[in-house]
């Protein structure tokens, strides 16, 4: 499929520099690409699909009636990242996920970051991902966010942003490997020309994270994933992981709490837990302690978890982290307990529970990005220059009543990959979640889930809004 007629429209390419110009670093996929015919591509692209469907890598997208489940879109041009573009996002990531798991401490700890006045303390406490239950606890080694993954943006300039921390249940990692498995298999020869980092070794090191966690006299410890069960969007995620790290895949109703120490229920008896890998939201985790209609968690896992009889991944309570209102301060937070400058930038943001950026926000919605702080999956945004006058004023209301929830952002013009569509080779708008696993070191999996807006046009890259998936190429030279 010739190339030479992609037009990159302005946008930073990943892969080409202009129509027929790759980059130096992907020019043997790019040739290898531009040497195959359209119906070629179409069938390798639809053979990946079918590998994918067989697997069973689907999800459920709730707002959609006519089906349960569906299979992660997936375009088989992947997105290549070389070497030193990887290095500045590692260094990146190490310090951004280490302050965040320090200002997690300090607000359930000495909370020294309001006294110094860096954060609003109102900021934090009015927020419904803030535990009270949780003042004065320490998780096991200290760690609250042991898994993450931080969703990055290139502009047109090629500068990177981070545009959201999900530091709760950030999903996708098992998209990222059976992409690359998928893709092995449509584009064997290219393996063998380009330095390609591995991701397989992700299931080990994040039993390796979670293992870090139990008594250190204990050297077989119980691990168990927790899943709300089948009708999750991501439970093909929950069983898959669970499978890959050789542990079990529970559900509430399988475990049970005595005397402040978990259990997990077996046709031979109970059998104590010691870390829990839990897919559940905090409002569902414990009826005692949150949702008390909630049927998805298990009662007094939260007395066990305070009783510190066993560790939660991730811990309770981080949700303060990641709260949309919180992200803007995040460069201030690094800074307050590194000393040192946040590597990777945030996108500008303003915050409508302060008056003078909620009036820019209200006199210029037309030109910005708002969202809601406390949703994600691509809900609570509206892209402003693609709004209509009904829409915005809709936004305008929400914000009028709750400027606490909302936030603004100048829209960002997301970098593109090449992608396959029914009239040849198009533009794609992309993001980057890389994945990084906090145990007894900071571990990030070279490349992660490269979500891509398919949708011509289109910013907003969730698979619950229409996105897909590319495998991400992380060179080693």
């Amino acid at each position: 499929m010739p190339i030479k007629n992609y037009n990159i429209d302005g946008f930073f390419d990943e892969l080409l520099l202009s129509a027929g110009n790759p980059r130096p670093f992907s020019r043997s996929l790019v040739d290898e690409i531009s040497a195959i015919s359209h119906e070629e591509l179409t069938n390798r692209q639809k053979a990946a699909e079918a590998l994918l469907m067989q697997l069973g890598v689907t999800f459920t997208v709730y707002s959609d009636s006519r089906s349960t489940e569906k299979i992660m879109p997936f375009d088989i041009i992947p997105r290549i990242v070389p070497s030193n573009d990887w290095e500045y996002i590692e260094k990146g990531l190490k310090q951004r996920i280490t302050a965040l798991n320090m200002f997690v401490a300090d607000i359930y700890g000495a909370k020294k970051i309001f006294k110094d006045k860096i954060v609003p303390e109102a900021l934090i406490f009015d927020t419904e991902f803030y535990l009270p239950v949780l003042d004065g606890f320490r998780p096991p080694k200290d760690i609250w966010i042991h898994i993450s993954g931080i969703d990055l943006i290139r502009d047109k300039d090629g500068s990177f942003y981070v545009l959201e921390d999900n530091l709760r249940c950030p999903s996708g990692i098992s998209y990222v490997l059976e992409n690359r498995n998928a893709l092995k298999k449509t584009f064997p020869s290219i393996f063998h020309n380009l330095p390609i980092r591995p991701v397989s070794n992700y299931p080990g090191k994040l039993f390796d994270g979670l293992k870090y966690l139990a008594d250190e006299n204990n050297h077989e410890p119980n691990i168990c994933v927790l899943t709300p069960g089948i009708f999750n969007s991501a439970y093909f995620e929950h069983s898959y992981l669970a499978q890959q790290m050789g542990v079990d895949l529970v559900e509430g109703r399988d475990l049970v709490v005595e005397n402040k120490i978990l259990y997990m229920k077996t046709t031979k008896g109970l059998k104590k837990v010691d870390v829990i890998y839990r897919r559940i939201d905090d409002e569902f985790l414990d009826p005692k302690y949150f949702n008390k209609n909630s049927l998805l968690g298990v009662p007094g896992i939260m007395d066990a978890y305070l009783a510190g009889n066993v560790a939660l991944v991730n811990a309770p309570g981080v949700g303060v982290a990641d709260d949309k209102a919180v992200y803007h301060y995040v460069p201030e937070i690094i800074k307050y307990y590194l000393g040192e400058e946040a590597i990777l930038k945030n996108v500008p943001t303003y915050q409508c529970w302060k008056e003078d950026e909620r009036k820019y926000v209200l006199d210029n919605i037309d030109k910005l990005v708002v969202k809601a702080t406390n949703l994600s999956g691509g809900y609570g945004l509206i892209i402003g220059p693609k709004a209509t006058k009904a829409e915005l004023d809709e936004f305008k209301a929400k914000i009028k009543a709750n400027p606490r929830n909302y936030i603004g952002q100048p829209v960002i013009s997301l970098s593109t990959v090449p992608t396959i569509t029914d009239e040849g080779l198009q533009a794609r708008h992309v993001d980057l979640r890389p994945y990084i696993v906090y145990g007894k070191d900071i571990f990030i999996l070279n490349g992660g889930l490269t979500r891509v807006a398919l949708k011509k046009g289109s910013l907003v890259v969730n698979s619950s809004q229409g996105g897909g998936s590319k495998d991400t190429w992380v060179l080693s030279q």
